[in-house]
């Protein structure tokens, strides 16, 4: 099983998800990898991957493009003159599927995040042909943001098949009180709660999101 992690925007928690997902999957005696195909500015992220569920990887195994930019893929690119391979993100992902049973693809930013002219985060997971689940944060602006990428998901013609609404924060913020039951007024996707510190094993919803990714 493999899945693409992507997000509504830039820091809305995907390596937090992708992270804690490896680690409980790791707990259930699952062989799992995490990857991250491109980094920009440090590593933190494709670290805390690797940290989570990748025994035997290396950085570059889980992070095989890394741009000093601290900025979206293409501008890191143009900037540093080095236009980013495609296909040595392919064959690194190829070569993790070879080797676990689950991997956990972070996309960069958000769906439409460019990569180069005319190729974005959304076009390498339909390279990859992986099914997609969304990450929100619960704040202000959500429903608008979630239900533009997922609408560009099912565009795309990949299917997603969960969006997680991340909360970092007890709040009575009447947006952050809601969002979650209008969102499942409004998308015919499964809604999935974060993924807290306290659990212990992969709740009901999330495993059945992951068996229904085996029948893509």
């Amino acid at each position: 099983m493999s899945l693409f992690i992507t997000g509504t925007d830039t820091g809305v928690g995907k390596t937090h998800i992708a992270s804690r997902l490896l680690g409980l999957l790791r707990a259930s005696g699952m062989r799992c990898a995490g990857m991250k195909p491109i980094c920009c500015g440090d590593r933190r992220d494709a670290e805390r991957l690797l940290a989570a569920g990748s025994d035997g990887l290396t950085i570059d195994d889980v992070n095989p493009v890394w741009l000093k930019t601290p900025a979206a893929p293409i501008v890191g690119s143009l900037m540093e003159k080095a236009p980013v391979d495609v296909e040595q993100i392919l064959v690194a992902f190829q070569t993790l599927q070879c080797g676990v049973e689950h991997v956990i693809v972070e996309g960069t930013g958000g769906w439409l995040v460019p990569i180069r002219p005319g190729y974005f985060v959304s076009d390498l997971a339909v390279a990859m042909k992986l099914p997609v689940l969304v990450v929100a944060q619960n704040r202000l602006g959500c429903l608008n943001h979630a239900a533009l990428t997922v609408r560009s998901v099912a565009a795309y013609q990949l299917r997603c098949v969960g969006l997680v609404l991340n909360s970092t924060e007890i709040t009575s913020d009447v947006a952050a009180l809601t969002n979650a039951d209008i969102l499942k007024r409004i998308l015919n996707v499964p809604l999935l709660a974060g993924l807290g510190e306290n659990l212990t094993e992969l709740p009901l919803d999330w495993r059945l999101m992951l068996d229904s990714t085996r029948e893509h």
